[in-house]
């Protein structure tokens, strides 16, 4: 290995834990470079990492949820049109988006059984509004303007990518030559295509559900849980997105800005590779014990943005709330410390389903 390259300062603590797991990930045989981005996190394996290998790939650092990402879409619903109580109120009719029917629109058959759902813990829809613009010029290149309603979809690949990596979780990992390494890329590549196509699929549903005409237009989809060949490297991405890719979508909690970024030419030294999000601060057992007296059944479903939660549960609630996680204002401030982006736009979350 060449060198490990931890990216972050003194505003953002990153815990012991993820710091050691990011070093056991560059021990690892064939790791040439690895990369923690600001918001890294401990899991089964790190969150917000980057690690380049040759001659060998190592689907568990992916994990399961193969090709999860964020979808930025246009409803084509202008927000003047957007009713808080009445979306709420035919939200909360629904327990999960499974209830409503989603229709496949591909040829193929979805290797998805769960189409046209988001799944549970971090994974959410949420409709948003333009807050500021910085860059104006990239801006315009988005196609969206201050009146449109926004919605940012965070799903993934659900139980198909678990399917996956049952057959293909080594803990050594498989050579790039290998037939198994074939096997492997092929499904994977498989699931990053489902992946997308479910994000746009929840968009669609969801604003077919509240009365308009489905026409969701993506402004951005940019993946985070994916393996990347580059010559003869392989970039594994865990919590990661691709700095190759134009504008990324970088949100925080539900009670904070999303991010609107632009790349900046020193990829490189970043793994080619960006944040996906803010990052958790804690774990989701010690959640609630610690605000459990700062909200009850209402307030926890309320931000200081003014904006709303639809979620039937209130655990979930609790171990996704705006404090669990770090600040994303301090995620972005890294990523401008190294040189690695421009803010193009800031948007705002005005509601959130979850389930």
């Amino acid at each position: 290995m060449s060198k490990t390259v931890l990216i972050t300062n003194t505003k953002n603590w990153i815990e012991h834990i993820a710091i050691t797991q990011l070093y056991a990930l560059a021990d690892l045989s064939g790791v040439i470079k690895a990369v923690g981005l600001p918001d890294l996190h401990a899991g089964k394996s790190p969150i917000g990492v980057a690690i380049i290998t040759e001659g060998i790939i190592y689907p568990y650092i992916i994990g399961n949820d193969i090709g999860c990402g964020m979808g930025l879409f246009n409803t084509g619903i202008k927000k003047k049109k957007f009713r808080m109580e009445r979306w709420v109120t035919k939200l909360n009719h629904i327990s999960e988006l499974a209830d409503i029917e989603a229709i496949n629109p591909y040829e193929e058959p979805s290797p998805i059984y769960d189409l046209g759902t988001i799944g549970s813990g971090n994974h959410f829809a949420e409709f948003q509004i333009l807050e500021e613009v910085f860059e104006k010029s990239e801006f315009e290149k988005l196609n969206i303007t201050k009146d449109d309603l926004l919605l940012l979809v965070h799903s993934g690949s659900r139980g198909y990518g678990q399917s996956i990596l049952m057959d293909y979780s080594d803990p050594h990992g498989y050579s790039a030559n290998s037939i198994e390494a074939r096997n492997y890329i092929t499904k994977h590549e498989n699931a990053l295509l489902w992946a997308e196509r479910n994000r746009s699929i929840v968009a669609n549903k969801l604003i077919d559900y509240l009365g308009y005409a489905p026409q969701a237009k993506a402004v951005i989809d940019c993946k985070h849980n994916f393996l990347e060949q580059k010559g003869i490297l392989f970039i594994h991405r865990k919590g990661t997105v691709s700095a190759e890719v134009g504008a990324v979508v970088i949100p925080g909690s539900r009670g904070s800005l999303t991010y609107i970024v632009r790349p900046t030419n020193k990829i490189e030294e970043s793994a080619y590779s960006l944040s996906h999000g803010a990052g958790r601060k804690w774990n989701r057992s010690m959640c609630k014990s610690r605000i459990r007296e700062k909200y009850n059944k209402d307030t926890i479903r309320e931000t200081k943005l003014k904006s709303r939660i639809v979620c039937h549960d209130t655990d979930l609630l609790f171990q996704e709330a705006p404090e669990a996680y770090k600040n994303i204002d301090t995620v972005i401030d890294s990523l401008l410390e190294f040189g690695l982006i421009k803010v193009i736009a800031t948007l705002k979350p005005v509601l959130t389903y979850k389930g």
